[in-house]
C-alpha cells in the first residue's frame, strides 16, 4: 500500500511540522526516546526548527544512521561533526546521548538499540539519484541490518552536493558503515522527508510505486504501518 503524502510549500514549512510532530511524540513519551537522525541536507530544515522551540530534551537519544568508515571526526563529511554541529550541540543534547554505528562492531548497534527499546522515529532522506537510504544501495536487502557497506557511486556522486568540500565523486569514501533497512523497518514510525528541485527525480520515482522495490531502497517506508512523506512543491513540481 502507498504511503501517505503531506504536501508543504517550502523547507521550511515541512521542518516546522516535522519539529512540531517530533516534540509531540516526545512529550507524550515516557523513558528514553531514540530519535533516528540522517545528516546531510535533506533534515536540516527540520533540526532547525526544533532548535527553534527550545526543547527541554533531557530523554532524547540522536541514533544517527550511518558513518564513512575512517572518517576523522573533525572531517568537514564527518557524521559525527554533522551531528554535535547541527544537532546535539543546538539542542543541548551531551555526547553520551549520541549515537553512532561502530565500524569495529557494526552488528552491536542493533543490539544497543534493542537494549534501549528500540527507535520511536526514524527520520529519513532517500537519494537524489538512486534512492539510497543511509547507505543502502540499490539491491539492498530489506531486511539488513547495521553493517560495513561498499557506497554505490550513484551514491557517491549524491554526496558531493551534501559536501562541497569533496573536490570529485573520486574524493568520496567508498565505504560505510550504515544501519539496514531492517534496522530502519523495525522503527515503530518512519517519516522520509523530500525537498528541493534536485529531488524531483527522486520524489517521481518514490510515488510511483506502492510496495518495497529493492532497486528503489527509499521505497521501504511503502511496507511500514506507520510511515509518511513529507515533500514541499519544489520536489513535486
Amino acid at each position: 500500500m502507498a504511503t501517505e503524502l503531506r504536501r508543504f510549500r517550502d523547507p521550511a514549512e515541512l521542518g516546522a511540522a516535522l519539529a512540531a510532530e517530533i516534540l509531540e511524540r516526545y512529550e507524550a513519551s515516557e523513558g528514553p526516546y531514540l530519535l533516528g537522525c540522517p545528516g546531510g541536507r535533506s533534515l536540516r530544515s527540520t533540526y532547525r526548527a526544533l532548535v527553534g522551540w527550545r526543547p527541554r530534551l533531557d530523554r532524547l537519544v540522536v541514533v544517527m544512521m550511518d558513518e564513512y568508515v575512517g572518517a576523522p571526526p573533525d572531517a568537514h563529511f564527518s557524521c559525527v561533526r554533522f551531528a554535535r554541529e547541527e544537532i546535539a550541540g543546538p539542542l543541548g543534547i551531551p555526547s553520551e546521548r549520541v549515537w553512532l554505528p561502530d565500524e569495529r562492531d557494526p552488528k552491536a548497534y542493533d543490539a544497543r538499540i534493542a537494549a534501549a527499546g528500540g527507535i520511536d522515529l526514524f527520520l529519513l532522506a532517500s537519494g537524489a539519484s538512486d534512492g539510497h537510504v543511509a547507505f543502502n544501495p540499490p539491491g539492498s536487502a530489506r531486511n539488513g541490518r547495521t553493517a560495513i557497506l561498499k557506497l554505490a557511486r550513484t551514491t557517491r556522486r549524491d554526496n558531493l552536493a551534501t559536501f562541497p568540500g569533496f573536490a570529485s565523486v573520486d574524493d568520496v569514501p567508498d565505504r560505510g558503515v550504515s544501519v539496514g533497512l531492517g534496522t530502519i523497518s523495525a522503527a515503530r514510525s518512519l517519516r522520509l522527508v523530500l525537498h528541493g528541485a534536485d529531488k524531483r527525480e527522486a520524489a517521481a520515482r518514490l510515488l510511483a510505486l506502492d510496495r518495497f522495490d529493492p532497486s528503489w531502497p527509499a521505497s521501504v517506508v511503502h511496507e511500514h504501518a506507520d510511515a509518511l512523506i513529507l515533500a514541499d512543491e519544489e520536489a513535486l513540481a
